[in-house]
């Protein structure tokens, strides 16, 4: 103990930091150099805080899987490393350096490749008949009328396409958003049930004037468009 004391007449150890400074190593350089970018430790909650390369900071766990891969070097990695420690990076970051994806950057491109259009793409041999649709109407879901949840029910003669039956609810929630100033909608959950040789389509939606982050999003214009385009009715 007497080691870590730092006055040789105190015995006391130093109080453990707060933070601590780290380099750490960008694997799968293309010229086989690791380059170095700063990084942070923290000793009381065990979390990383990385300076990206353009000036932002990522925050990760220590013990999480980007935690782990933020100190996955290879040996090659390592040997280049261990030529460059001598390096002063003095806080800077090298123009040359590609962008690091953050944990943000992934979630969000994770998050747009399961996103889908406002109407989907039919079944091969799907074909609209006029005649499938019989009758469709827009309500509120709130107490007094008011509530951005909406919920549109759509009729439709039974064996109609799924797809299909969806999208003329979808059309019917366009034509009703744009006579009420709605932008977007964004899809909840639907339901369908057939009775009496008819099929009954029950699509919640949420309305906004921002285009929210959803799965499935309408906008007004673009959708009509396509309805149209479709030969699906909106009304």
């Amino acid at each position: 103990m007497a080691g870590c004391a730092g006055d040789p007449g105190d015995m006391r150890p130093r109080p453990k930091p707060d933070m601590m400074t780290v380099k750490v190593a960008t694997p799968g350089a293309a010229d086989g150099k690791a380059p170095l970018t700063l990084a942070r430790i923290s000793t009381k909650s065990g979390e990383i805080l990385i300076l990206e390369p353009d000036g932002s900071v990522t925050t990760m766990a220590l013990d999480s899987p980007e935690g782990r891969d933020a100190f996955a070097v290879t040996e090659a990695d390592l040997l280049a490393l261990n030529a460059n420690l001598d390096l002063d990076l003095g806080g800077t970051v090298a123009a040359d350096l590609p962008p690091r994806q953050t944990a943000q950057d992934k979630a969000l491109e994770e998050f747009a490749a399961r996103t889908q259009p406002a109407l989907p793409d039919w079944a091969d041999g799907a074909a609209v008949d006029p005649q499938d649709f019989m009758g469709v109407w827009v309500a509120s879901l709130g107490p007094d009328g008011s509530s951005d949840l909406v919920e549109v029910t759509a009729t439709l003669r039974e064996g109609v396409d799924a797809d299909i039956a969806f999208s003329y609810a979808t059309c019917a929630l366009a034509g009703w958003a744009r006579q009420n100033g709605e932008r977007y909608g964004r899809h909840v959950r639907s339901l369908q049930d057939t009775r009496n040789g008819r099929l009954t389509v029950g699509a919640a939606f949420t309305l906004s004037d921002q285009k929210p982050m959803g799965l499935r999003v309408m906008e007004t214009e673009d959708t009509l468009r396509e309805c149209k385009a479709r030969g699906i009715p909106a009304a």
